[in-house]
């Protein structure tokens, strides 16, 4: 698919998959057009050319809530928590499409059991919680409406490196329950480390695909992305 900002062109001819039960990571530079294709996958933005389809369902005309009812949500860049709100009201957010209170209820001890530390500032306004936290607050969020498919837009940035690796186990943990996860990472080695496949995007384009150990052991995204 091509997706424009306007005139400028963002994304050529981009054609990805991410089987069920799949952790599958996007890799590549700041501007690289990451953080676009996960927008256009949940309706923020539309593609000029081409088509997404979520289990034989076109989402490409779809609303962004649409989307959301279909069974993906997104956990953008930057965390995105109402400040305001507290982190109940937050949670509670997450499930507007659902009509089912009793489950809601369920999911949400579900929630707090999974981020204790989110139980204990569960009155606590979003805004005043740390980095890590409000990380927490926001995946817990994207939970609450019960996704088949989360889209996870670079949960580690700027969290402490003990935090990084307790966002990646939680990661691994929503997966292993049968969440299908679509990850942005700026940390190349932590997404290879916990991804079934992956993709290399740059300028716009995928230059590169295969298992993460594939990807992992190529020369040239070692040199660019991992440090190597």
């Amino acid at each position: 698919m091509d997706v424009f900002y306007g005139a400028i062109q963002a994304l050529f001819s981009v054609s990805l998959e991410v089987d069920e039960g799949e952790i599958v990571t996007l890799i590549g530079a700041n501007g690289a057009g990451k953080s676009t294709l996960l927008k256009t996958i949940s309706g923020l933005l539309k593609p000029r050319t081409g088509s997404i389809y979520f289990e034989n369902e076109d989402l490409t005309k779809k609303s962004p809530i649409e989307i959301v009812k279909s069974g993906i949500s997104h956990v953008p860049e930057g965390r995105r928590v109402f400040p305001e709100m507290t982190v109940i009201e937050n949670l509670e957010l997450g499930a507007y499409v659902r009509k089912d209170r009793s489950e809601v209820e369920k999911d949400l001890k579900i929630v707090f059991e999974r981020f204790p530390r989110l139980y204990e500032r569960r009155n606590q306004l979003a805004g005043t919680l740390s980095g890590g936290e409000q990380q927490m607050l926001a995946i817990g969020r994207a939970l609450m409406s019960r996704p088949r498919l989360l889209l996870l837009d670079e949960p580690s940035m700027g969290l402490a490196p003990i935090l990084v690796s307790e966002i990646f186990e939680i990661i691994k943990e929503i997966n292993a329950r049968g969440t299908t996860i679509l990850l942005i990472e700026q940390n190349a080695n932590m997404a290879l480390s916990v991804a079934n496949r992956a993709y290399v995007i740059e300028t716009g384009r995928i230059v590169l695909s295969g298992t993460s150990q594939e990807v992992a052991s190529n020369p040239d995204v070692k040199k660019a992305y991992l440090g190597g």
